[in-house]
């Protein structure tokens, strides 16, 4: 029973993060709440890509800036593991709306991009990163970003405390 409870998340810090060099602040932040990294790899996404990773948004009026943004530089993309991962992770972020999450939130400390400034600019929302919202979701979005034998399993320290 309890092993259901461990999930796989996927993760995906955009092109901003990348370029603002704080990648590693919000790594660090993953391991610090004793989640597992069990893939990462950079990657830059083209087009065709971006549709079918947003699959979901292709036809709403946003979908040109974001594909613009996501394209626009390197990604990181990465399988995060860990007890309710995905609901954990998400906590984590904070708010799509970077003025929205609250401090202590990877988007609260490091974002303060809104909806309006975007619109009014005709960009995509500069928020840093990307995680399932669902279990569901984090499935299709890792088998989309990784091959089975690019994720890996081993222990971690934590794992004797937590698991």
């Amino acid at each position: 029973m309890a092993e259901k409870l461990i999930q796989r998340t996927f993760v995906m810090l955009k092109p901003d993060a990348v370029q603002r060099g704080i990648v590693g602040n919000i790594i660090t932040r993953i391991e610090n709440a004793g989640l597992k990294i069990v893939g990462m790899k950079q990657s830059w996404a083209d087009s065709e890509f971006s549709k079918k990773h947003y699959s979901d948004h292709v036809q709403k009026p946003f979908y040109k800036g974001l594909e613009e943004f996501i394209t626009s530089g390197p990604v990181i993309a990465m399988v995060v593991e860990g007890i309710m991962a995905v609901e954990i992770v998400r906590k984590m972020v904070g708010s799509t709306e970077p003025r929205k999450a609250l401090p202590g939130t990877i988007r609260g400390d490091f974002a303060h991009h809104a909806y309006e400034y975007a619109d009014k600019k005709g960009i995509a929302i500069k928020n840093l990163i990307h995680a399932s919202d669902s279990e569901e979701n984090a499935k299709k979005e890792i088998s989309l970003w990784f091959k089975d034998d690019e994720l890996h399993t081993y222990k971690t320290v934590h794992e004797m405390h937590v698991f």
